[in-house]
């Protein structure tokens, strides 16, 4: 195996043991509503996950962001900017946290009327909604943590970081829901204190990275400001659509009744936990790429994008056939509900489509955000969600629930042969 194989999977096996865990936060409270009696639980946890979906995605840019540009440091044997922009990020994530906390009130009651499910439903959204984002300073907080050791080219931080977390949240979760009756508090709490501890633990642990001090005269400067915010914005127009896409999938389902909203977030789940094993490769690619770039190596450049692809194709066909083999029983394992099985079946082949639909999107966008070419992430985005909501507005009187998962594949699809076609200068 070659050299740059072997950084790669140095970088994505931790990535993607990272990412093994991290869908447990909504999937252990998925399945904990899931044997709470009731289809209402698993919609409601759905309301509440797709809330703070579309809160923290809009901020993914404290990751994302942070990840390139520290990688493009670290590349340049750039320390101090390396640290400035931890430094940076910090702040803003701060900023931004403090803001959701005092906006809480008005972010939840618009979501939910935009969401429109049933007065049940939004009742136990609120209350979740109302516990969770007190945990928005630490999940913002590792965002920007997690982005910035993996610019460092650390990935192994971050996973015993987000295996901590998941331990705390099953243990805690299941205690307060099924020893002391907490029932949906217990579930919000659990997640909440997990949340807070692996922040305070990402802490502690980037003090083993070389972190140089620096005055607020450099984290401000107008200049790196700037271009941290140029890049961020892209990120965070091209998030927005993802967003778009994400809720307005949720509400369709939310449209269609508790039970095919229940379906289609089980379905998603293979959705979920297939983009965060692509992504361990995607954040292999922003590491290594953004290192050559910040060294100035074009044929390392070129090369990693190449080995990256050969990974992820072959991850694709693999989840193809796992989730052919498998997937109807692990929606079993989610759900008690025999309802909301029987009828997830009529739908199961979409969710099959995801791996081969959605494995060029996710690698190229670890590709661009290392090199931090965030502008040709939002006009792949921008254009995948215009034809997302075409389709959608087209087919889903007509098809219902198997037009709006046919609009879902063709947005990954597009997304992905967009990025392809702006990519092909980096492979010449």
């Amino acid at each position: 195996m070659n050299a740059t194989n072997k950084e790669i999977l140095a970088l994505s096996i931790p990535s993607i043991i990272t990412n093994i865990t991290t869908p447990l936060l909504g999937i252990v409270d998925v399945a904990v509503a899931g044997h709470m009696g009731s289809a209402v639980y698993i919609a409601t946890i759905a309301l509440g996950g797709s809330m703070f979906n579309m809160l923290y995605w809009l901020f993914a840019f404290l990751r994302m962001g942070t990840s390139g540009l520290t990688a493009c440091a670290y590349g340049a044997g750039d320390s101090r900017q390396s640290s400035v922009v931890l430094y940076r990020a910090l702040f803003v994530a701060a900023v931004v946290s403090a803001l959701m906390i005092l906006a809480q009130t008005l972010i939840c009651r618009g979501v939910l009327v935009f969401m429109d499910s049933d007065r049940e439903t939004m009742e136990l959204a609120s209350r979740y909604f109302g516990i969770c984002i007190y945990g928005a300073p630490a999940v913002l907080g590792m965002y920007v943590l997690s982005g910035w050791f993996l610019g460092m080219q650390d990935s192994q931080t971050p996973m015993w970081v987000s295996i901590i977390i998941n331990v705390a949240n099953i243990i805690i979760s299941l205690v307060l829901v099924f020893v002391y009756d907490l029932g949906l508090t217990g579930v919000a709490v659990g997640t909440l204190t997990a949340q807070w501890i692996g922040f305070v633990m990402a802490l502690l642990l980037s003090r083993k990275h070389c972190i140089i001090s620096v005055g607020g005269k450099e984290i401000f400067r107008w200049k790196e400001l700037r271009r941290f915010f140029s890049v961020n914005v892209d990120i965070f127009l091209r998030t927005l659509c993802l967003v778009a896409v994400t809720m307005w999938f949720t509400r369709a389902g939310s449209q269609q009744g508790t039970v095919m909203l229940a379906v289609n977030v089980l379905l998603m789940q293979l959705f979920m936990i297939f983009s965060y094993f692509m992504d361990g490769f995607a954040f292999a690619g922003e590491a290594l790429c953004g290192k050559y770039k910040g060294a100035g190596d074009k044929s390392g450049l070129k090369r990693c994008i190449r080995y990256l692809f050969g990974w992820s194709s072959a991850l694709a066909i693999v989840f193809t056939v796992i989730y052919a083999i498998g997937g109807e029983d692990f929606l079993r394992l989610l759900s008690s509900d025999m309802e909301v099985i029987t009828a997830s079946k009529d739908y199961f082949l979409w969710a099959l489509a995801i791996p081969v639909a959605g494995f060029a999107a996710f690698t190229w966008d670890g590709v661009f955000i290392g090199i931090v070419g965030t502008r040709g992430m939002l006009l792949s985005m921008a254009v995948a969600s215009a034809l997302y909501f075409a389709l959608y507005f087209m087919l889903f009187d007509k098809f219902g629930n198997h037009g709006l998962w046919l609009a879902f594949i063709s947005y990954l699809i597009v997304r992905g042969v967009v990025l392809s076609i702006i990519g092909r200068k980096f492979c010449r």
